[in-house]
């Protein structure tokens, strides 16, 4: 089970709840990452719409002048990595969602909303079986605990399930919060063209990369049990990444065209 290490016992009062914004927002959301193709997103054009940044994608928001919505990082070497583009995501952004101990020990600035990241439990074999709850959707009946972990969770208050990529984590964010229309942009998971802030000569060290380790286990299964089982006509996921590794069959590639059309 995740718990609050002891050591943040004088924060853990500065936390906001998951169960809070649950169902708050509605309407059509932006989930920024760091694939290549995330460079050629006319961020300034869809400045209106919240936006979902996560890791090193904060340095797109920053040059238009956007404030994150919300902040994801699960990947606990990221700060070391990327100390500055880490530090201006919590500088710049409205809402955080970092493990609770990244909290203990960064310049979060007053006002920020600060919710606490944890994972969910992994459903047992009967919770699989049954289904999980109206919460929580997992595969059924299979033996398998690590089969059982490819699941979705529509109430991070509960925990989140992980994919191995921090796109899935901030997918489930943007079903917990309530919005309808999503659009993946950057979300390429193209490990051998890599993320566009990462380039020779740039500052901090190059974050290890599992896509193509975990794309057949985790990755594509998770979001393909959320195309079947979770996507329907109040929330839909929108793939503006033409160079996208995830088939259209799971999530439909659309053009800026059709992207406005949706946000307007």
């Amino acid at each position: 089970m995740n718990t609050i290490p002891s050591q943040l016992n004088a924060v853990r009062g500065a936390f906001s709840s998951f169960e809070a914004c649950r169902n708050t927002q509605k309407g059509p959301v932006v989930i920024l990452a760091s694939g290549a193709s995330a460079k050629h997103f006319p961020m300034e054009e869809f400045a209106h719409l919240p936006v979902i940044a996560m890791n090193g994608s904060i340095s797109l928001t920053a040059s238009c002048g956007v404030k994150p919505f919300f902040y994801v990082c699960t990947d606990k070497g990221f700060r070391k990595q990327q100390p500055a583009l880490f530090a201006q995501a919590v500088r710049d952004s409205q809402r955080l969602a970092l493990w609770p101990e990244q909290f203990a020990t960064a310049d979060v600035p007053s006002g920020t909303q600060c919710y606490p990241l944890r994972k969910a439990e992994i459903p047992g074999l009967f919770d699989s079986l049954r289904g999980r709850g109206e919460n929580h959707v997992c595969n059924r009946a299979l033996w398998s605990k690590r089969a059982r972990s490819i699941a979705f969770s529509k109430d991070l208050s509960s925990g989140f399930y992980d994919a191995r990529t921090v796109a899935y984590v901030a997918l489930q964010l943007a079903y917990h919060l309530g919005f309808e229309q999503v659009f993946l942009v950057g979300v390429d998971l193209d490990q051998s063209v890599g993320r566009f802030y990462e380039h020779e000569g740039a500052a901090g060290e190059r974050s290890p990369c599992g896509l193509d380790l975990h794309w057949d286990s985790r990755i594509l299964p998770s979001l393909t049990l959320m195309a079947r089982q979770v996507v329907n006509e109040h929330f839909r996921v929108y793939n503006l990444s033409a160079t996208s590794r995830i088939p259209p069959t799971v999530i439909p590639k659309i053009d800026l065209a059709e992207a406005r059309r949706i946000a307007a």
